[in-house]
């Protein structure tokens, strides 16, 4: 019996540390994966993110929207030799499973994770909840201005820590271009950011099924004129690989 993935040439372009995880998934439902990040991620420090990490005690909310952000900020806790007791006392809000499994590998818990995993709906769900004391957010140079916005709009005591970078890796540029002449069946896109760095290297949109993990993706790829977008329904790689089976399916 064929897998639901037989044979289909899929291009991944998360970054390379996370992208192994995703090509695995896309063998075991007889996919070929075709490896090729398009995103460098790397850990940075600011003297301001030294002051907050010193005034630590007084946030009651720590706010992660990604995992880069949880893992960057833990590599930044343990390079200031700030004790992890203290992350223990606080409530902490993770975007979604992922960002929240990353947070369990550091032996912390998520007291909130949105029903859909984006900025929008974890401001609205947050504001239902017991908001009351400051919150810090755990940020990319890259993050959308969501939170910050209605947080500002609601008069609510908050500051930031930006701990990390997202940057075009051009030096696969040229690979991209090569692959992209080469017969494939669909490109999957992680984060808007992936999908600017792809209309950079690629110079214009491709017709071929693009697989969004979620609907802040598929909105950057809409604007970039990209025709043929398919969303998962849960935002994590497994829902956009079964995304991928159902569009299989109703060819």
């Amino acid at each position: 019996m064929s897998l639901p993935l037989q044979g289909k040439k899929i291009i991944i372009t998360r970054e390379q540390n996370k992208a192994s995880v995703f090509a695995e998934k896309i063998r075991a439902n007889g996919g070929i994966p075709i490896i090729i990040p398009l995103l460098k991620i790397s850990c940075k420090d600011e003297a301001r993110n030294k002051n907050i990490l010193s005034q630590l005690d007084r946030f009651r909310w720590v706010f992660f929207t990604s995992a880069n952000g949880a893992q960057c900020f833990f590599q930044m806790l343990h390079r200031y030799q700030v004790p992890m007791e203290i992350m223990q006392e606080k409530k902490i809000a993770a975007v979604g499973v992922k960002t929240g499994e990353s947070l369990e590998s550091y032996g912390i818990t998520a007291d909130f994770i949105p029903t859909i995993y984006n900025a929008e709906t974890m401001a609205e769900e947050f504001l239902e909840n017991d908001v009351s004391g400051p919150i810090l957010l755990v940020r990319g140079n890259l993050s959308r201005d969501v939170l910050p916005r209605v947080f500002s709009q609601q008069g609510m005591d908050f500051d930031w820590v930006e701990v990390y970078e997202t940057i075009p890796k051009v030096e696969n540029e040229e690979k991209l271009r090569n692959i992209l002449q080469e017969p494939y069946d669909f490109i999957t896109f992680t984060s808007p950011s992936a999908a600017d760095a792809f209309y950079q290297f690629a110079g214009a949109a491709v017709e071929k099924p693009c697989v969004s993990i979620g609907t802040t993706t598929e909105k950057r790829l809409a604007q970039l004129g990209f025709p043929n977008i398919i969303t998962a329904k849960e935002f994590t790689i497994d829902g956009m690989i079964e995304c991928m089976k159902q569009f299989l399916e109703k060819e």
